[in-house]
């Protein structure tokens, strides 16, 4: 049985919002508990929990962000393009941060003890500037990013560094550092005690009214920000032209797949009450449910993000007509089905092997002398015990 281009386009566009969970979820938790380094690692040995904790399973991490990619590259190459011209000094620096991560992980505990505060401080800075990089990449494409397509499909980006460092972007980027740190300090909350898990329960509860308060300016911000909306026919079956359409840009629009379809509005809302439960739970000290009002959280902000786009992957905001859409920037049909076979088996496997990953080595029993009692929800794996 063959598959229509209108399905498999809209198939393809449903892994990418799964993928874009998964990163947000695995990825925001080393990003986010990276970020926390540079508040908990002041004594050395609370350094050294968290990024025994983090280390086991950071490859894992930066695996869904791999994939992440590999899907855009495959699905819409197009966008991929554009993104990759219009956002290379972000993601060049992202890029060389992950890096520079993953090595230092791994062979911290090698390194000479007067390295490892250097070490420290490069992988709070990699944290946070990952965490501040996707919302940096997520601010501008809802604002717009500045790029043209040529009748010739040829990619002129007419903007700048500070161009992508816009005051909405910016408040974006602020948004997305505070669920991530909140989201990796829930996570090292689960796995650690004594005197550092009473740090990261202070910074988690902390981060989540942080979030909660930008998720509402922002919300607001966007109320009154100019969206996108394709005027012309939208022809979904069709070869993929960016330029067969006609874009209007007016404020508000980003609030229009709300309007047609208002059970959207479901998802911000879960949201903000999962990030308020997050607040609650980690004051109680509910290390488990915590966390997954967290995951929560993630998720559904995740998928506000992409309800609100839809169906945009790059909306211009110079040359309109030249956005990009699920629609108009695809592969060609066999590369869209063999991709959507690869990501439907792949994303199953990442996820069972992930899952596999943290109950495996993920857990840290971490005792500093300050406190002589186990944490309420002991950590998944008993596979390190001290």
């Amino acid at each position: 049985m063959t598959t229509d281009l209108e399905t498999l386009r809209l198939l393809a566009w449903a892994i990418l919002m799964l993928a874009t969970v998964g990163v947000g979820l695995l990825e925001g938790i080393s990003s986010g508990g990276l970020a926390l380094l540079s508040a908990v690692g002041e004594r050395r040995d609370h350094g050294h929990a968290l990024i025994r904790t983090l280390a086991p399973v950071a490859l894992l991490h930066a695996a869904w962000l791999m994939l992440f990619l590999a899907l855009i590259f495959a699905a819409w190459p197009i966008a991929y393009a554009v993104a990759l011209h219009s956002f290379r000094c972000v993601l060049l620096a992202m890029l060389l941060l992950l890096m520079l991560r993953l090595p230092l992980l791994y062979f911290y505990r090698q390194l000479p003890e007067h390295w490892q505060g250097h070490a420290c401080k490069l992988l709070a800075a990699s944290g946070l500037m990952m965490a501040v990089g996707f919302g940096l990449l997520a601010g501008n494409v809802l604002k717009g990013v500045p790029f043209h397509l040529d009748s010739d499909m040829r990619v002129a980006f007419l903007g700048d560094l500070m161009t992508l460092l816009n005051p909405f972007a910016v408040l974006v980027a602020a948004t997305v550092l505070a669920l991530l740190t909140m989201h990796g300090a829930s996570y090292l909350a689960l796995h650690t005690y004594g005197g550092v898990q009473l740090q990261l329960r202070a910074l988690q509860w902390r981060a989540g009214i942080g979030f909660a308060i930008l998720l509402v300016l922002t919300g607001l911000w966007i109320s009154h920000l100019e969206g996108y909306h394709v005027t012309s026919d939208i022809l979904t079956k069709a070869a993929s032209n960016p330029l067969a359409k006609f874009v209007k840009r007016s404020e508000g629009l980003w609030l229009d797949n709300y309007e047609h379809e208002p059970w959207l509005a479901v998802l911000p809302t879960l949201a903000f009450i999962a990030c308020g439960l997050v607040v609650w739970l980690a004051r109680r000290g509910q290390n488990y449910w915590a966390m997954l009002s967290s995951t929560v959280c993630v998720t559904m902000t995740s998928l506000t993000f992409g309800a609100s786009l839809f169906p945009f992957l790059l909306p211009s905001n110079i040359s309109l007509n030249s956005s990009l859409t699920i629609w108009d920037s695809s592969a060609s049909p066999i590369a869209l089905a063999v991709t959507v076979c690869a990501a439907g088996v792949g994303l199953p496997l990442l996820a069972i092997l992930s899952r596999w990953g943290h109950t495996g080595f993920a857990a840290s029993n971490w005792h500093d002398g300050e406190l002589d009692t186990p944490p309420q929800h002991p950590p998944i794996s008993s596979s390190t015990k001290e």
